[in-house]
């Protein structure tokens, strides 16, 4: 499915057009010389109507990859979450190319799936044409030309976006169209500093938001931008641009400190700390949270409320406002609900008020198979790692090493009877105890040895309600699978895109269709956490949509924003104690994003932005024993391959290299540090 939806009978017209736009723009970057539009006849026919312009934008943004194509397969274009420590897997890298770019095999000639860069700058040559010809239709109305750039503006700013966040620095071409035919030294441009690229998509993400809608109005075009997609997005980049990697910190001096453009001996990314960055985030993530329609909030968390069978909060928590209702306290609300049925299709995503930017997609709907249990037709080996299970707090917001007498953490034993613990979700019985009386969002997101798979759309009852097992000898197990890359390899499985009724195998067997989060207001209310949290005693003024507003470090505000994220998922909030060290505080929030983002394309910049990339890369990948049968399987180990041995870890994967095909023609080109 495209990211955009394009009018049925304007595609049917221009059917004999879309061979050139489309087929026709085999060319792959801004540089090509031959191999765009050369039919000026037909491309005169486009811009003499608004309905084939408005076809041709949307052409544009369809060329766009599945922003939820982060496992593998040939729409990938970020290397995603196989190359992070959240995740692992032993499925061929010529598909999950995350994992090869881990391993050392991608490079400036062999980018794979990543060889993006043309396909964005053929996306913005397509958006500057309309800039320079919108004109010459004349049956626009102001309205529909003022959508029209703005929807053209917010496509072309994504595309640099796109470029920025996998490739670093980037060149900027603003309304220039390059002429064809020319003589090399034409085209011949260094790139962008890297402050310079940030300031020029914040800006036209801004302008783009001052037209663009405020919702999207039918569900048919649902996935379109909106004002505040517009807005999120730059407070996401806003973020970045503030921390260390690339605000002057320690990490941005040993990462680029040699790393100047060879033109003029400027520095792609800035030296010095300059702590206004921080208060510039807080602000555009603040107007986002700001943001209203008919006098109530754009967003908000998604919830579900609580019922009979939602397990009831722990009475032992040290938090004055546990007890209140959401969201000023955790009571009230379904946390489990809350969290999964906004990823696996239970809740219908254009109604949901969390998501600010989302689209259907049918790559997650596809992947959750290499989760299932090859018993009802799944590959059973997308892989969590034991880092993140052990990043999951207990029910009562301890860790699983202050762990409470009344919610204890135990690496012994197995429960003795089986538990419902939330609607359609149960605990069995013989399930370690190390999964035992763990947060709801670790139930909603990661599978283990002997939990309950319900898979209800299937009528067979052979392939339904089934207890899968990981052991080495069990049938979803190393030597059980009948492949033997078909097992989870850390001992757990992804199952946060996975709804009850979803089954691979049987009679009826079917899936719902799941929503890929592009950005949601829980990040928004983290970055502005964040944001808030690293202005440390410093305080600055910040112009806002024409108002001023002066942005510290405001410990109740972010105690409250963090504790928002913190309700929802069924978890105490942080207290004033908790606030006094900033640095305390920051890592309290590094691990709420990574469980919280599991497996939303998150970590993988995070790491690096924070300068920790090296440090938590080079924890080797740690699971259960896989190779043992149950009595030995539960102990951590680092599983036995190559894949974790020769995992890569080097700074020049801060970025992706720029593709050696252009380094090769443009003398001008700096490549990525280290490629």
């Amino acid at each position: 499915m495209k990211i955009y939806n394009i009018r049925r009978a304007v595609v049917a017209k221009l059917i004999t057009l879309s061979m050139l736009i489309t087929w026709g723009l085999s060319s792959c970057d801004f540089l090509s010389i031959d191999g765009y539009i050369d039919d000026e006849l037909k491309m005169d026919s486009i811009f003499s109507s608004k309905r084939y312009i408005e076809a041709f934008m949307w052409d544009a943004a369809s060329q766009f990859p599945d922003e939820g194509a982060i496992f593998g397969g040939g729409s990938m274009y970020t290397p995603g979450p196989m190359a992070t420590d959240e995740a692992f897997c032993l499925f061929g890298t010529g598909e999950f190319q995350g994992m090869a770019f881990v391993l050392g095999e991608r490079n400036d000639a062999n980018l794979g799936y990543f060889n993006r860069w043309g396909q964005y700058y053929k996306i913005i040559r397509q958006c500057n044409t309309i800039f320079a010809r919108i004109d010459e239709a004349s049956d626009w109305s102001a309205v529909e030309r003022l959508n029209v750039v703005a929807y053209t503006r917010f496509i072309r700013a994504y595309a640099y976006y796109n470029l920025l966040m996998n490739f670093g620095p980037v060149v900027l071409l603003g309304d220039d169209i390059l002429n064809n035919n020319e003589d090399i030294t034409y085209y011949d441009r260094p790139r962008d500093l890297y402050d310079d690229c940030v300031e020029y998509i914040c800006t036209e993400f801004e302008e783009a938001a001052l037209y663009l809608p405020s919702k999207v109005n039918s569900v048919l075009e649902y996935g379109r931008p909106t004002k505040g997609a517009a807005l999120a997005l730059v407070a996401r980049v806003r973020l970045i641009h503030a921390s260390d990697l690339f605000n002057g910190g320690r990490s941005a001096r040993t990462y680029f400190g040699s790393w100047t453009r060879k033109t003029d001996g400027k520095h792609y990314i800035q030296q010095t700390y300059d702590p206004r960055r921080w208060a510039v985030a807080a602000a555009a993530a603040k107007r986002v949270m700001d943001l209203q329609q008919d006098g109530l909030s754009m967003y908000r968390l998604h919830t579900v409320e609580a019922d009979d069978r939602t397990r009831p909060l722990p009475t032992n928590v040290n938090d004055p406002n546990y007890h209140n209702l959401f969201p000023d306290g955790a009571a009230g609300i379904d946390p489990f609900h809350s969290y999964s049925d906004m990823f696996n299709g239970e809740t219908v995503m254009n109604v949901n008020p969390e998501f600010i930017w989302a689209r259907n997609s049918g790559a997650v709907t596809s992947y959750t198979r290499h989760s299932f249990p090859v018993a009802n037709g799944g590959w059973n080996g997308l892989c969590v790692t034991q880092k993140v299970v052990d990043a999951y707090e207990m029910v009562d917001g301890r860790t699983i090493n202050t762990a409470s007498e009344e919610y204890p953490y135990d690496e012994t034993g197995f429960t003795n009877d089986r538990k419902e613990l939330y609607r359609e979700y149960y605990l069995n019985a013989n399930v370690y105890n190390m999964y035992v009386n763990r947060e709801a969002r670790f139930y909603a997101s990661v599978g283990f040895s002997e939990g309950f798979w319900l898979m209800g759309s299937t009528s067979d009852n052979t392939q339904k309600n089934l207890t899968i097992t990981y052991y080495n000898d069990s049938p979803n197990g190393k030597s059980g699978a009948p492949n033997p890359n078909d097992h989870p390899m850390t001992g757990y499985v992804l199952r946060k895109y996975v709804n009850p009724i979803d089954a691979w195998a049987g009679t009826s067997a079917r899936r719902i269709d799941k929503p890929f989060p592009i950005i949601r207001y829980a990040e928004i209310l983290l970055s502005y956490a964040e944001a808030l949290n690293q202005l440390g005693n410093e305080s600055f003024t910040i112009e806002v949509d024409e108002q001023h507003q002066t942005f510290t470090r405001d410990i109740a505000e972010i105690k409250r924003v963090i504790n928002l994220v913190r309700y929802r998922a069924g978890l105490p909030g942080l207290q004033d104690a908790d606030m006094a060290d900033a640095n305390k505080v920051m890592e309290k929030i590094k691990k709420e994003r990574m469980v919280e983002f599991l497996y939303e394309n998150r970590r993988y910049f995070d790491v690096r932005r924070w300068g920790d990339y090296e440090a938590s890369e080079s924890e080797p990948i740690k699971g259960m024993n896989t190779a043992g049968t149950r009595d030995t399987y539960y102990q951590r180990v680092v599983p036995t391959s190559y894949r974790i041995t020769n995992r890569v870890v080097n700074r020049r994967m801060i970025f992706l290299p720029i593709p050696k095909a252009e380094m090769l023609r443009l003398p001008s080109f700096d490549q990525n540090p280290g490629w």
